[in-house]
């Protein structure tokens, strides 16, 4: 499936795909896992042409705001910053070294040395308004002896879209 769309959190738009700006539709296997589940569903069986909005709460997309997520650490750690505010984003390897996350700086206090660091997925505790469009669909490619479909885009990661891993 093909798709143009527009995600809305609280009526502010966050992300447009749009051949009026220029983009690539989306293209994605449907039922491959790379949507939420949610938005696929609520394409399943969509034609080309037609327009879908999905209103996807918390639940059924990137989950609830887990405080579990935050950490305080030293601003030291950021060795490299000039300086440090909210809303920056880094990666930074777990304590065990065997993944990098995408870590968002949501608190800074200059005066103790520290800021809090975020896991949470950015869209987390929201609910996301996906307005869509169909722009094609076609029959999911034949698949080689790995399993592995064969065909142009697949392999696309889905900008913005992509499940948390």
């Amino acid at each position: 499936m093909t798709i143009n769309y527009t995600l809305r959190t609280n009526g502010a738009i966050r992300h447009i795909r749009s051949a009026v700006w220029g983009d690539e539709p989306l293209e994605y296997l449907q039922g491959d896992g790379r949507l939420l589940p949610a938005l696929e569903r609520a394409l399943e069986g969509k034609g080309a042409g037609d327009r879908v909005v999905a209103i996807l709460p918390p639940e059924e997309a990137y989950g609830e705001r887990d405080k579990a997520l935050q950490q305080r650490v030293a601003a030291e750690e950021f060795g490299g910053a000039d300086q440090l505010e909210a809303g920056m984003c880094f990666l930074a390897q777990t304590e065990d070294g065997r993944r990098v996350e995408n870590v968002m700086i949501t608190e800074v206090d200059e005066e103790n040395g520290f800021v809090i660091v975020d896991t949470n997925h950015p869209l987390a505790g929201m609910t996301l308004e996906f307005d869509v469009t169909v722009v094609a669909v076609r029959d999911a490619p034949s698949t080689a002896g790995c399993g592995t479909p064969q065909g142009p885009g697949i392999g696309h990661l889905v900008d913005g879209l992509a499940k948390a891993q």
